[in-house]
């Protein structure tokens, strides 16, 4: 989920990554032509202002390395994340995150981060009562009002995800993510835009960002990137990578020539097939069915969808928006008995069902898919 984009054993795939293992497994030290292929080739199919590229193995470990260079080549050390975000498990990202369940029980956190309240247009406070514009405007606003009550005077950078996955698949308004770069660059600071789950294809744009007017400096990729085979990156500007001393950033495993070839052999899947189109298309899909569904059973109480992510937010009654987590596990165990595995809920109330197939998801398979869905609500929602 959210991992294999191409889908399970996708033969091109497994043929590629085998004649890998018969010719080099790591070579550490020296750049191979996998490596260079795979950088070169994430260059070339990010939007045109990133330059540069930076191979390690997972999402976190991208997370990492973004922390450090923003840090490394900045006067401040300070970093803004948000409230829900979740940037990987390791001390640096999850203090960057505002997931308290990658928190909790862990000591004390990384210092260096302020947190400002994320557009959850349906259940944050700060959006209550409001418009998608007026609450996209109150947590753009809020941002100075963090600034001013937790900065020690050092910032130097923002992170954000495109949309909260962990969180519950939050989608922010346009404006929001447009006005918090803004905000970002009119102060100077660098913008690293969290892509590991939202890229290649997965939003019905090869990469989230494409969606809105933005140009960040330092995107972090992983997940979809080598689509089953651990591989991830930061991209970013040449303004900020060729900052970096010599040796100021390696990894033992990033890079390797299998997991190169594995993420290029993906990319050019993703490609030929037209998999990024096939998310647009599948997501009206499977929308328009989760509309329908939620006009019968209320208890859907939210449905935020963007290509083929989606989160299902359930309430037991949708004027409190009371958050429904028993009825959520129980949709998933129905869907189980009858074929369907779906991830165990998320979100910050554990009542948010994740919806992120393959891209390569045929519409046969789509319309199965749902229907297994509205059966298992339904059975649940009986018995509730």
């Amino acid at each position: 989920m959210l991992v294999t984009n191409v889908g399970h054993c996708h033969p091109r795939y497994v043929e590629a990554v085998k004649a890998q293992c018969d010719k080099l497994f790591n070579c550490y030290d020296f750049v191979t032509e996998p490596r260079a292929e795979l950088a070169k080739k994430l260059v070339e199919i990010t939007p045109d202002h990133i330059d540069k590229a930076f191979l390690v193995t997972t999402g976190t470990d991208a997370t990492e390395a973004a922390i450090r260079m923003t840090r490394r080549v900045s006067p401040g050390y300070e970093i803004i994340g948000f409230d829900g975000a979740f940037h990987g498990r390791t001390y640096g990202a999850a203090s960057a995150g505002g997931m308290m369940g990658s928190k909790a029980g862990y000591g004390p956190m990384t210092p260096g981060f302020l947190h400002a309240p994320f557009p959850y247009l349906y259940r944050a406070p700060i959006c209550q009562g409001k418009t998608e514009e007026e609450a996209s405007q109150a947590c753009l606003e809020y941002l100075d009002w963090v600034v001013d009550r937790q900065s020690a005077g050092a910032l130097c950078g923002v992170i954000t995800e495109p949309y909260q996955g962990g969180a519950g698949g939050i989608i922010p308004p346009k404006s929001w993510m447009e006005g918090l770069y803004k905000w970002c660059k009119d102060r100077g600071l660098i913008f690293i835009l969290d892509e590991v789950q939202s890229s290649f294809g997965r939003t019905g744009k090869m990469f989230c960002m494409e969606h809105w007017d933005i140009k960040p400096d330092l995107v972090t990729l992983g997940k979809g990137l080598g689509s089953g085979i651990p591989c991830s990156a930061v991209v970013g500007t040449s303004e900020i990578m060729d900052a970096l001393p010599a040796g100021s950033m390696g990894s033992t495993n990033g890079g390797n020539p299998i997991s190169s070839i594995a993420a290029l052999t993906a990319i050019e899947i993703i490609e030929d097939e037209g998999l990024v189109e096939n998310a647009a298309k599948m997501g009206d899909l499977f929308e328009a069915r989760f509309k329908a569904i939620q006009e019968r059973m209320p208890q859907l109480g939210d449905i935020r969808v963007m290509g083929l992510m989606g989160g299902l937010e359930f309430v037991t009654d949708p004027e409190t928006r009371e958050p429904a987590p028993d009825l959520t596990r129980a949709i998933t165990e129905e869907a189980l008995k009858r074929g369907l595995i779906m991830i165990a809920p998320i979100g910050l109330f554990k009542n948010v069902i994740r919806v992120a197939p393959p891209l390569v998801i045929t519409e046969a398979e789509a319309k199965e898919t749902l229907d297994i869905f509205e059966e298992a609500m339904e059975a649940a929602v009986a018995k509730m």
